[in-house]
């Protein structure tokens, strides 16, 4: 059994505290991470850069022991280890702070602090002693937060802020931040980047997730560039700039085969003028009949808080949108799916189906109240109807009783759409439509748009995948932190040029 080195015990600065060599990861069907050889300094800023789906979120899994490598080895202090879990990474002094925050928003500031490092007396917890020294240490750290509230009544940026309190006091020597920033207003950020500073001046070795590069050039020594699943390489960072980064990130192989129609687009269906609301402010855009609208932009850039308001999930606070040419009032979901608006949110498993019930009872969700009267169902109605959207939409499935989790990724998504045709929808919003899915599985959803666009129909596509957004198309609009900052049409401009919009450069 390998003794551990101690994780208090701190490498002199400049030397290797962590090495990746050929460290790799596959699942069936994805090589989420290729082979790579990575040394990561004690007491060094290393950014880690690159698209979504580029493999940064597989790279923190494995460093932080929650999922097993397929082959490759890691050195820790010059020793192999197994980071066979987070429980022994931990013991190491690796951590990290998450983008989603994982603590427990039940319990108080300060019981999350010392989870699990509970100060306890003759059996009772020391609950006044710990507030009070969850306290002084935000104070130390320059977070200006109480210690004796429920961490739930905290906004995310600060619930953000506790994370990182917490990790800086449990004897890390290794942390990663993941896009700790998303969430922060212009104050957090730089109450963050005062502890960040603070824990490499103390020798902590800071991995440093973040698309946006201007943070990166900030903090950083070093940075390294992802691009689907590959390590494409490493930069100083006194020896490279953003449009180099970019290209790194950019310059690929496009393997997925974009299945693109061109339509001449008809009449507006959708437009929006001043539109504002929480997370975004002072969106207008137009969607015509037989054309695709992009939104691209990176994490909290704004895209989904704008349709999910179009749809009527939450209120506008200004500005206008007419359907049809006609002003409208989207009060609730109800109006915007009687107008003809259909939403297709990202998780399609969670929240755009019923998994456990058949392919044609999904179908027919909307419209049970056109097949029934009086509580009764018309049964052949309500078979015409499903099968009419199976046949039309080439559902692979045995039957209209086959449950929709018995279905690929791509059929899933299919009954999600197929409902909303029942219903006679216009305009459809496809937050995220190909994650998580194959290539071939991306090929049908890129032919299912066409279909929809030549039955005159309207789509406003979100996604984070770069090329999909650029390939597909007609125009393409770039948010950023909640405003859109430029409109494009189809390959007007390079991807390097939007991908620089999208993060400020």
């Amino acid at each position: 059994m390998l003794d551990h080195p101690d994780p208090k015990t701190q490498p002199p600065r400049g030397v290797p505290i962590l090495e990746l060599r050929g460290l790799e990861k596959r699942y069936v069907g994805t090589h989420a991470l290729k082979p790579a050889d990575l040394v990561f300094h004690a007491g060094e800023i290393h950014a880690i850069v690159g698209e979504n789906g580029a493999g940064k979120s597989t790279l923190i899994k494995l460093l932080t022991g929650v999922i097993p490598r397929t082959s490759g080895e890691v050195f820790w202090q010059g020793q192999p280890v197994a980071l066979a879990s987070p429980t022994e990474a931990m013991a190491l002094g690796i951590n990290a702070v998450h983008q989603e925050v994982v603590l427990c928003r039940h319990l108080s500031v300060a019981a999350n602090m010392f989870l699990g490092e509970e100060k306890v007396r003759y059996g009772l917890m020391q609950r006044r002693r710990m507030e009070a020294d969850a306290q002084q240490i935000l104070h130390d750290l320059g977070f200006d937060l109480p210690a004796d509230v429920l961490l739930g009544d905290l906004t995310i940026g600060q619930q953000q802020l506790i994370a990182a309190a917490r990790a800086a006091i449990r004897g890390t020597r290794f942390l990663i931040f993941d896009e700790p920033t998303a969430y922060l207003t212009r104050r957090e950020a730089a109450q963050l980047f005062a502890l960040i500073r603070r824990l490499e001046k103390d020798g902590v070795t800071i991995v440093y997730i973040s698309h946006r590069m201007e943070e990166v050039f900030e903090l950083a020594t070093r940075v390294s560039v992802l691009r689907d699943g590959t390590l494409v390489g490493t930069r100083t960072i006194g020896q490279t700039n953003e449009t180099e980064l970019i290209a790194m990130m950019i310059n690929r192989s496009i393997e997925q085969i974009y299945h693109k129609e061109h339509y001449t687009p008809g009449r507006p269906i959708l437009e929006t003028t001043g539109l504002s609301g929480a997370g975004f402010e002072d969106i207008s855009i137009t969607v015509r009949e037989g054309e695709i609208v992009g939104l691209y932009g990176l994490i909290g850039a704004g895209r989904s808080e704008f349709v999910t308001t179009v749809f009527g999930r939450h209120k506008r606070s200004a500005g206008t949108i007419k359907w049809d040419g006609k002003p409208v009032d989207i009060r609730s979901e109800r109006d915007a799916i009687d107008l003809g608006i259909a939403l297709a949110p990202e998780s399609r498993r969670d929240q755009g189906l019923c998994l456990n019930l058949p392919v044609g009872l999904n179908l027919n969700l909307p419209i049970y109240e056109r097949l029934s009267n009086g509580g009764l169902l018309y049964g052949g109605g309500e078979a015409e109807a499903a099968d009419r959207q199976i046949a039309g939409l080439r559902i692979k499935t045995p039957t209209r009783s086959a449950l929709a989790s018995s279905l690929s990724g791509g059929n899933q998504q299919k009954i999600v759409v197929g409902k909303w045709l029942n219903h006679g929808a216009k305009l459809f919003i496809f937050d995220e439509p190909t994650v998580g899915v194959d290539v071939g599985t991306k090929a049908e959803i890129y032919r299912l748009f066409s279909d929809l666009l030549r039955q005159g129909a309207g789509i406003i596509l979100i996604s984070s995948y770069l090329p999909e957004a650029y390939e597909l198309s007609d125009t393409l609009h770039v948010f950023r932190r909640g405003r859109l900052v430029s409109s494009h049409g189809y390959h007007s401009v390079s991807h390097e040029e939007i991908l620089a919009r999208a993060i400020g450069v």
